[in-house]
């Protein structure tokens, strides 16, 4: 049992001060130091510096560790350009990144507060780094394949990996799945993932409307795609549109990557089926995609969260930056309202869309906790603060375990 006495505490909405916390695995108790010695009085005890602040460590939904190895590779400012890219350099990239490189993204995002990540893993090169990463992992597995033809063999590479990612006992690994996206993925091997997704109980996620090129292909079997599927794959028509696409989805909350290009139709379905929207303005902007139209979200009640997507479309794994860019972004929302929102992105509504134990100092949540060292005691506008000044994290604890000092 330790005990930790900050100066201050992020709990929800409001900010707690002469208060201390009490865990081990997971929060036991918060009380005032003296009430908490009485209970746990073998308790390892932790004071903290002046101006110091509590809060829940932050969860990255979504990212790519195995492009962990790009820079300068990759081609920014349109979408096709990033992807030709892409393919042109897949193999450089990919064996060029062994596991010490996706370690060190892994410890990146450690650096930054992130306690748990969300790992969409295409070939399964990252599974031995997330299997040693100190966060929580919830593994994706990948599928992705058009081609009928070649339906058997992408699955039967899934299904290999997908068991590869079940062997994983640690405490903290969770292995699930994930679908390409709607232009990418036959139906026939979509319904056969979702099957295994909803017998087993596996969070689930996909991109969804990331792209004009997307847009176009799926509605009409046209635009920038037209010709990257005659010429790589001898396709001339879309496998499916979007709602079939969604239609898949029915009855299992899935968490849907980018969603800027979604129409008014596919919202209402998002919004029926409570799926969450994942929001990475970062790459969105380099690849010269929409900004996603968060007031829209929220009209239609749909969850939102905050990832930084991979580093082949973003030049750091820190959430603090994504929702500091995400802020400028959206420039005509509240500013304080907005900044909260975008806290909660990154901890308690990123957690309940992961499905996992953790995301809020509360009683009974993990003790995935992160140490601030604020200049002066928090305002009333704490959230803005937070992102914009990125104060040094001195102190990241991952189930009760303190993994940074």
């Amino acid at each position: 049992m330790q005990i930790i006495t900050p100066h201050f505490i992020l709990m929800g909405d409001r900010v707690s001060s002469n208060l201390s916390v009490a865990f081990d695995k997971t929060i036991q108790k918060i009380a005032p130091f003296e009430e908490l010695i009485e209970v746990y009085p073998d308790a390892k005890i932790t004071s903290l510096r002046e101006n110091s602040l509590l809060m829940p460590g932050l969860i990255n939904a979504h990212v790519h560790i195995e492009f962990s190895a790009n820079k300068t590779t990759l081609s920014y400012g349109d979408f096709m350009s990033w992807l030709y890219s892409v393919i042109e350099n897949r193999e450089e990239l990919i064996n060029g990144c062994d596991v010490s490189c996706m370690s060190k993204a892994c410890d990146m995002m450690l650096e930054s507060g992130i306690t748990t990540f969300g790992a969409i893993s295409s070939h399964g090169l990252d599974l031995e780094a997330c299997e040693n990463a100190k966060q929580n992992v919830v593994f994706f597995n990948e599928l992705i394949g058009s081609q009928a033809t070649m339906a058997d063999a992408l699955f039967g590479d899934f299904l290999s990996r997908l068991d590869a990612s079940k062997t994983i006992k640690r405490e903290g690994f969770h292995p699930a799945v994930a679908i390409h996206s709607p232009y990418s993925v036959h139906p026939i091997l979509i319904k056969k993932a979702l099957q295994i997704a909803r017998n087993e109980k596996l969070k689930l996620t996909a991109h969804f409307m990331e792209s004009e090129a997307e847009r176009n292909w799926l509605d009409n079997s046209d635009g920038d795609f037209k010709d990257f599927f005659q010429t790589l794959l001898k396709q001339n028509a879309n496998i499916s549109d979007s709602h079939e696409f969604l239609e898949h989805f029915n009855g299992h909350e899935a968490l849907l990557t980018h969603v800027v290009k979604a129409n008014e139709s596919e919202l209402n379905t998002i919004s029926k089926e409570k799926h969450t929207v994942i929001h990475c303005p970062i790459s969105n902007r380099l690849l010269g995609n929409p900004t996603l139209n968060i007031k829209e979200l929220n009209d239609k009640k749909i969850k939102w969260i905050v990832a930084t997507d991979g580093l082949s479309s973003n030049y750091k794994l820190d959430l603090f930056e994504e929702m500091k860019m995400s802020l400028f972004m959206h420039s005509s929302a509240p500013l304080l309202q907005f900044a909260e929102e975008l806290i909660k992105g990154v901890t308690i509504h990123a957690a309940e869309a992961l499905g996992l134990n953790t995301g809020e100092i509360s009683v009974g949540k993990n003790a995935d906790m992160i140490v601030l060292d604020l200049d002066a005691p928090p305002t009333k506008e704490l959230a803005i603060h937070l992102i914009l000044h990125r104060y040094n994290i001195s102190k990241v604890y991952i189930n009760g375990k303190l993994e940074k000092s």
